[in-house]
């Protein structure tokens, strides 16, 4: 295990919100000098490889492991497609937990789950349910997710208010309540037709 590895390691687990200079310093056990080298080693060698789709972009004081522009036409072809569109079980709870308790971030998220969720949350960021919401103030500047506009007209909500209560779905069966979107998700696909964000 190299340096790069862990470097790489960490990068991915971070996924979109990236991850600064002083954070990853710490983790790494090194001079921010030298991590910064390290993280520019990493670029370069994803960037001479043809055969890798990645690239690491420094957004404000923050590093963001990315894929590289020329797979940007594949990627919209992906979110696009009739196969890719219906949502897993885990991005439904994702979203059933942004929706209540919005802004929140990916961390809380996944603190409420207990498990990685940056897959979900990127794949309903992609889907147009959920959006950016600003950021935390404080160390990391982790972003804030809330539903969007397009949530609110695909589950036919006027406002938030009309989510269903909480304290209510905990007095039901323990398996009805995993999906608090079942009824109005179960057999929908996602309308392929809605415009990508860039």
């Amino acid at each position: 295990m190299t340096k790069l590895s862990e470097l790489e390691a960490i990068l991915f687990v971070v996924g979109e919100e990236g991850i600064g200079l002083d954070e990853l310093s710490y983790l790494l056990g090194a001079e921010t000098p030298q991590v910064y080298e390290w993280v520019g080693e990493l670029d370069k060698r994803y960037e001479e490889d043809e055969n890798s789709a990645l690239n690491i972009l420094e957004v404000g004081n923050h590093f963001v492991l990315t894929t590289k522009k020329k797979f940007a036409k594949l990627l919209k072809k992906y979110a696009q497609s009739p196969i890719s569109n219906k949502l897993s079980q885990a991005a439904l709870e994702t979203l059933s937990i942004i929706a209540y308790k919005q802004p929140i971030t990916r961390i809380e998220i996944e603190e409420i789950r207990g498990v990685q969720s940056s897959g979900s949350v990127q794949k309903l960021v992609a889907r147009q349910l959920i959006e950016d919401k600003g950021r935390v103030d404080g160390p990391g500047r982790a972003i804030l997710y809330g539903t969007t506009d397009y949530f609110m007209d695909y589950f036919a909500l006027k406002s938030l208010d009309e989510l269903p209560d909480i304290q209510s779905m905990e007095m039901e069966d323990e398996e009805e309540s995993t999906d608090l979107f079942f009824d109005r998700y179960k057999g929908k696909e996602l309308d392929t037709t809605t415009e990508e964000q860039e």
